[in-house]
């Protein structure tokens, strides 16, 4: 199978968001590197699929939405094993870096104990989208977007202060 440079290009262009998104549902660093791989190959099948009928970056959000929904579901399986990772120890740039460091991984685990129908618009809205297009990309309406987003939110800032999160959706 030889190389797709229309592949390369849209990989290499759009990678961090996809490594964003592989993060929000995924901690365990082994299992990211797989549902990225995962997410990866979907794209390559999808991708000849693509009609050029909405902003290619939400098509491949979408894409990897519903890798990283099925990779849930399975993981929901599976008894829970995730390691939490001591990021303080790997930063070498001081103390200052150790706490911005600690603070978004604080708000990414914070993120990944939501229920999924709030963490998905809440990482799109991470990545720049706007309620209609997560909306398009998660197949809502606007409206339940942005009721989502406000529940997200409100259970984001009750769990970094302190008040633990509502599991209900």
């Amino acid at each position: 199978m030889g190389r797709d440079p229309d592949f390369e290009r849209v990989v290499a262009e759009h990678r961090p968001m996809l490594m964003r998104i592989v993060a929000s549902h995924e901690a365990d660093p082994e299992r990211r590197r797989d549902l990225l791989q995962d997410i990866l190959l979907a794209i390559w099948r999808a991708l000849p699929g693509y009609r050029g009928d909405g902003e290619l970056r939400a098509f491949l959000a979408r894409v990897a939405h519903n890798r990283c929904v099925s990779h849930v579901a399975r993981a929901v399986a599976e008894p829970a094993a995730a390691e939490l990772h001591d990021q303080l120890a790997q930063a070498a740039d001081g103390i200052e870096s150790a706490d911005r460091q600690q603070r978004q991984e604080r708000l990414l685990a914070a993120v990944r104990r939501l229920p999924l129908g709030l963490r998905q618009p809440v990482v799109l809205t991470l990545e720049g989208f706007g309620p209609k297009d997560i909306a398009d990309i998660l197949g809502l309406n606007a409206n339940t977007v942005s009721i989502r987003l406000t529940r997200a939110k409100a259970a984001l800032r009750s769990a970094l202060t302190g008040g633990g999160l509502d599991e209900r959706e």
